[in-house]
């Protein structure tokens, strides 16, 4: 079985989560603290690709990233970087993609955090910064694992967004998912099945293991 695929697939899931985790956590900060009317419109927008289907954000991004459309256009005139057909361009389409699965629990958990905990930090002298590295993140640290997996999960599973922004090229941009549907249309079922059941393994590890570091982190006193 060629291994590339897969390898290409779990580089891309990594990539995309470490970006997520820079920019999710201060994000759900950000909308947790109050309701105003831009805060749930940017929260709507956030959450749409966990409703549009894959082609039509797909569609979407397929005209932004192209040589043609406005980012692409002067990403490769200033930079001379190519999103469509390129790795970066997978990147940058699954950051879009997953950003909802990292911002959503985490958000969530910033709001159950109980007032008083902050309000006692900042009675203490402590500053807003130094109140949400070392008081808010701890206290959502399963949040963040949650989040941490099911956006690597989640990007693991992409078809319809990578197939569409970075075709099927080989060594490139044929992730895993990509080369499972590129295998069943050959018929060749037996490479299919090869990584489908890795693509699986995988993903039920990554899964089994949130729910072992989640444990260990209920279990732990807050420091």
């Amino acid at each position: 079985m060629d291994w590339t695929p897969i390898i290409l697939s779990v580089k891309l899931s990594v990539v995309t989560t470490v970006i997520l985790g820079f920019i999710g956590l201060p994000l759900a900060y950000w909308l947790a603290q109050g309701n105003s009317i831009w805060k749930i419109v940017i929260e709507a927008l956030l959450t749409m690709p966990l409703v549009l289907p894959p082609s039509v954000l797909g569609f979407y991004l397929l005209l932004a990233f192209s040589p043609q459309g406005w980012l692409g256009k002067n990403l490769n005139e200033v930079f001379d970087i190519q999103l469509v057909f390129s790795f970066k361009g997978l990147v940058l389409a699954s950051v879009i993609y997953s950003l909802p699965f990292m911002v959503g629990p985490i958000k969530s958990a910033f709001v159950r955090m109980p007032r008083s905990i902050i309000e006692a930090s900042y009675t203490m002298g402590k500053s807003e910064l130094a109140t949400f590295i070392h008081i808010s993140v701890p206290v959502v640290k399963p949040a963040i694992v949650t989040a941490s997996v099911l956006s690597f999960a989640h990007t693991m599973g992409e078809f319809g967004i990578v197939l569409m922004i970075g075709g099927n090229i080989p060594g490139v941009t044929q992730v895993g998912s990509v080369a499972v549907y590129n295998a069943v249309e050959q018929m060749d079922y037996i490479t299919a099945g090869s990584h489908a059941s890795v693509l699986f393994a995988i993903s039920f590890a990554i899964v089994l293991l949130v729910f072992v570091i989640n444990r260990h982190i209920a279990k732990s006193p807050l420091e």
